[in-house]
């Protein structure tokens, strides 16, 4: 097969869809033969190297969110780039307007379209103060995924709600995977912890993700908040960086590692006790499965990203969205039971195995192929 993938991220910053779609073009590519060409906007200090080729797309810093990139149009260039690659279906990542454009210009040659959904963005207007624009954003999201000819979703929950949006059943499942090698308790570094400040006995509570308004930082800042109210000798440890890094100010004694990546990524989630992830925009809670996979306690908003990994109670704990005093009560026994932590965290380590990126863009590649079938058929 022959993809045009489009996306508003690809790789200038490391984010939970990113990896997603450069897992998915290494598998199609280095294991099924198919051949990819991305397009994206583009910075001059990516992230990482990307899989595939990819063609940059001209773009604007975002509003309110210089960090990230917004393509304007699909410049005529682009256009005709496309036409020479001659794909087969067009896959759109990002509901915004370079993924439009994609679709309108799809629908213009005639070609599949498949999109793949990867964050809420209708719950991120709330953050920073523009609520009232939640309507319009669930309206685009509407559109968006009833045009497209197939839908990928990363939990059966939001495949359910793929299928009653668009009123058929051209909706799968893309989950994701982990890298359990990476993510492994072996990597607990006790030498780490200590310089760092902490004992061997310490539980240390970790914020783990992009440092934004969305990941639910200010819920994380108020629920440590309240266990030391509360008398719990608490020092979070923040691995990430972002925007809302400041924010942290308010959590003094905290130990803010920045951006890591690879070994001492690995090394840092390893060496802490408890993921804390009270945040609710996720499609498909990549933190939480990581964390589960280095052998930590998980305690995660009840948001349906969360829901799809954990069971209640034996693999990680639940909590209502928002409710501080819930989450509190529920990291307090975790706090003086090292038992308690270990018995989640190997349950939980145990169920990551389940998730592997080889099936889990296989997946993808038969949707592809269900679309192309699909067309062939609608054409005889």
């Amino acid at each position: 097969m022959r993809i045009a993938l489009f996306s508003g991220n690809y790789n200038y910053i490391r984010e939970g869809a990113n990896q997603a779609l450069n897992h998915l073009v290494d598998y199609l590519e280095s294991d099924r033969g198919d051949t990819v060409r991305v397009y994206s906007p583009t910075t001059s200090t990516p992230a990482f190297e990307p899989a595939g080729d990819l063609v940059s797309v001209p773009s604007v810093a975002l509003p309110l969110r210089s960090e990230f990139r917004l393509a304007l149009a699909l410049p005529r260039a682009i256009r005709d780039d496309v036409r020479r690659f001659a794909p087969d279906l067009i896959h759109v990542s990002t509901p915004d307007i370079l993924g439009t454009r994609a679709q309108s210009f799809a629908k213009r040659l005639g070609l599949p379209i498949v999109a793949s959904l990867h964050t809420r963005f209708e719950t991120y207007p709330a953050f920073y103060g523009l609520g009232a624009l939640r309507p319009l954003v669930e309206a685009h999201l509407k559109r968006f995924y009833r045009r497209s000819d197939h839908v990928l979703a990363p939990t059966p929950a939001l495949a359910a709600e793929m299928r009653r949006l668009r009123g058929d059943d051209h909706v799968s499942l893309w989950s994701r995977g982990v890298d359990r090698a990476r993510f492994d308790p072996a990597r607990r570094d006790n030498n780490w912890r200590r310089a760092h400040g902490w004992s061997d006995d310490d539980a240390v509570v970790l914020f783990f993700g992009r440092l934004v308004l969305e990941k639910g930082v200010g819920d994380f800042i108020a629920i440590v908040r309240k266990l030391q109210e509360d008398g719990h000798a608490v020092r979070p440890l923040i691995v990430g960086a972002g925007p809302a890094a400041g924010l942290f100010d308010a959590l003094p004694g905290a130990v803010m590692t920045g951006h890591l990546d690879g070994a001492e990524l690995a090394q840092a989630v390893a060496s802490a006790d408890i993921l804390l992830n009270p945040s609710t925009s996720e499609a498909f809670g990549n933190v939480v499965l990581e964390a589960m996979a280095a052998g930590l306690a998980v305690v995660s908003a009840a948001a349906p990203s969360a829901k799809a990994l954990i069971d209640q109670g034996r693999t990680g704990l639940l909590c209502p969205p928002g409710n501080h005093a819930a989450f509190a009560a529920a990291i307090e026994p975790l706090l003086e039971s090292p038992a308690q932590r270990a018995a989640l965290a190997a349950a939980a380590r145990q169920a990551s195995a389940a998730y592997g990126w080889t099936e889990a863009s296989h997946s993808v590649a038969r949707a592809y192929q269900s679309v192309l079938a699909r067309r062939v058929g609608k054409t005889r």
